[in-house]
């Protein structure tokens, strides 16, 4: 069988996947695009693995380690064992994502070799944290654990998330003449924040879905100092005792952002798309965390707090104005941050049960 141009698959496979890495994912010049896009494909097929319920822990480690080796050593995938067993846990765009792995990696094996060797680099990390959480974490419907302290936090953040704005960071380096006089050590360090708060934005929205799949990403040690164990999260009625960590970790995830609007307001002006890829996710972010601020119901997991599309098109509207001036980036950061830093929510404030996208 002929092998799958790069550019297909990614156009096949990606809006299945990931709705807003795949909106960033189009502003970005080829020589960007399809690494980054490859092994973003590569990262999500194993984590699809990591949390199908069909296999155990142990199984779901060894099949990770599958595609690991395979990127490491240039050998063979069959994937075909592995899709009949995961197929009836998952929508039919993951299972479609398992089946062209195959394929993904045949692609992936034709990129530029010091691009591969970035690439391998960071799958070997992100892949890493996913076995890491298997092993910390009990098996769904079998309980519930804790990272222990903000430093495993931070750690957690940084190897699902900090590690790949330092791959950004290099690979546009090496491909983009205009950046290659960044001050790259703290371009790099803007990155890492950049992900991490990217990543804590995403902890703190997911945080009841992940409490019901034994999963709490919350410091048990913070708990422990407003008096609550992890179990207690489980309980709706409990959120007003967990905000004042809650907003600690929303103030975290705001001054990771600061750092992420420095890395945009960086990015050539003549670089418009890379500067676009850059604004979109962190405006999107910080239109989370607002809402994340405002909610009253926190722990309730029929509530979605997500940035609902009208808002996302309204950042797209702006677009021209976004990578052409900081003065009016600044002012769309500013107007949200400001949002994120307000005071508690009033009664029956937040989202509603099913709102956003």
């Amino acid at each position: 069988m002929a092998a799958v141009p790069a550019v297909l698959l990614l156009r096949e496979l990606l809006p299945g996947v990931s709705r807003s890495f795949a909106l960033s994912l189009r502003m970005l010049p080829a020589p960007l695009a399809i690494p980054f896009g490859l092994t973003y494909l590569l990262a999500r097929a194993a984590d699809t693995i990591a949390d199908t319920r069909a296999l155990a822990p142990p199984e779901r480690a060894r099949q990770i380690e599958a595609p690991r080796a395979a990127v490491r050593t240039g050998e063979a995938l069959d994937a075909g064992h592995l899709i009949a067993r995961v197929a009836a846990d998952h929508p039919t765009t993951e299972r479609r994502l398992l089946e062209r792995l195959p394929g993904i990696l045949a692609a992936y094996r034709t990129l530029l070799p010091e691009d591969r060797g970035r690439a391998d680099a960071v799958l070997t990390t992100l892949t890493q944290a996913m076995l890491d959480a298997l092993q910390r974490f009990p098996p769904e419907d079998a309980g519930l654990e804790a990272l222990e302290t903000r430093a495993d936090l931070d750690r957690y953040t940084y190897m699902n998330a900090g590690c790949v704005g330092e791959f950004w960071t290099d690979m546009v380096v090496a491909h983009r003449p205009r950046c290659r006089d960044w001050n790259v050590p703290r371009m790099r360090e803007w990155g890492r924040r950049f992900g991490q708060g990217l990543q804590l934005v995403n902890v703190l929205r997911d945080l009841p879905r992940d409490l019901r799949i034994g999963r709490c990403y919350l410091p048990r040690v913070e708990l422990a100092e407003l008096g609550l164990a992890p179990v207690d999260l489980l309980d709706p009625a409990k959120g007003p005792r967990v905000r004042p960590l809650v907003a600690r970790l929303v103030d975290q995830a705001l001054a990771c952002l600061e750092d992420g609007a420095a890395y945009t307001r960086a990015v050539p002006r003549l670089e418009a798309r890379l500067r676009l890829a850059c604004a979109l996710p962190l405006l999107i972010a910080l239109g989370t965390l607002a809402r994340l601020r405002r909610t009253d119901n926190l722990l309730d997991p029929a509530v979605v707090i997500k940035v609902p599309r009208r808002e996302v098109r309204r950042h797209l509207a702006w677009a021209p104005a976004l990578v052409l001036s900081n003065r009016a980036l600044a002012a769309s950061v500013a107007r949200l941050r400001v949002a994120a830093r307000a005071g508690p929510p009033q009664p029956g404030a937040g989202a509603r049960p099913g709102a956003g996208t």
